[in-house]
């Protein structure tokens, strides 16, 4: 048996393209464009890219792009002068600090000076909590992009048990209250876990979001699970050339898993997606029209 692999790059256009949809529908129907202001401080090459990727998405998708570059020796005043900015500017519906910010700036500041309306990066403190309480709340990008892949495989995923390796406020931890808001039965798993083969022998949908290479070998998975690699980690490879690699053991997993995510091409394609889906949501929710249909 070989997996079938869960196509990130196929997913992630489809929804692009209905929230394109959605855009132009609520532009014409309300005179509303969705705004999305991405501030990025110092010059990291990978956060640049990114950021490029972000710019361009956005205005492939009829938005908005409002992008705001700092130098890393920014004061931390000025950049939460920047936030507040945002905060009360009308044409900008959702608001990303690019993370991680250079060493000295207070990212916790940062983060909790972002209006909770416009974090669709879905960090701030009233969104955790909201979203741990099983309320509405503005989601953070990679958990989501997550469920949409695994919903690509199974219709439901009530009944069905998870496993999340990993507990971060960015991937683990939000991951883990979109599960259960999705009635799975959720365990949720880390470094310090024991007999961590164990418990994924037992998961009917794995998640790696360790940071660990090829940490979770393929005779940990459970034959038939659905696999959803959310790491990205770059490795030395042939010729000096670096590889990308993810939290999973891929060429080992095929042989075991029912479905999975390849690295690259995976869940990375779907988070800038699911990031045009927040701003168009917060977008939607402060202007108090109904909720799109993405």
């Amino acid at each position: 048996m070989t997996a079938s692999i869960i196509d990130g790059k196929i997913i992630a256009a489809e929804l692009r393209g209905r929230v394109a949809a959605e855009v132009a529908r609520v532009k014409s129907e309300h005179g509303v464009t969705p705004g999305l202001a991405v501030v990025l401080v110092g010059s990291d090459p990978a956060s640049e890219v990114y950021v490029r990727s972000k710019h361009k998405q956005t205005q492939e998708a009829g938005m908005a792009s409002f992008e705001h570059k700092l130098p890393a020796d920014v004061a931390q005043a000025d950049l939460i002068a920047l936030v507040q900015k945002l905060n009360a500017d009308p044409t900008v519906h959702g608001i990303l600090v690019q993370l991680p910010l250079p060493k000295g700036l207070d990212t916790d500041a940062v983060v909790n000076a972002i209006d909770p309306a416009k974090d669709v990066d879905g960090l701030h403190p009233t969104n955790a909590g909201r979203l741990a309480s099983g309320m509405p709340a503005l989601s953070p990008c990679t958990p989501l992009g997550c469920i949409i892949l695994t919903k690509s495989v199974h219709t439901s995923l009530e009944g069905m048990d998870a496993i999340v390796i990993g507990r971060s406020n960015l991937v683990g931890r939000p991951l883990v209250q979109l599960l259960l808001n999705e009635n799975a039965t959720v365990t949720i798993a880390h470094s310090k876990s024991r007999d961590l083969a164990k418990l994924c022998a037992q998961a009917d949908l794995v998640y790696a979001a360790v940071g660990r290479p090829e940490m979770v070998r393929g005779d940990w998975i459970k034959p038939g699970a659905t696999v959803i690699d959310v790491g990205i980690n770059r490795l030395p490879g042939a010729e000096g050339k670096t590889r990308l690699v993810g939290d999973v053991a891929y060429q080992e997993a095929l042989k075991t898993a029912g479905a999975i995510t390849p690295v690259p091409g995976g869940v990375g394609q779907m988070t800038v997606a699911c990031l045009l889906v927040n701003t168009l949501r917060a977008a939607c929710a402060i202007q108090k029209l109904e909720a799109p249909a993405v």
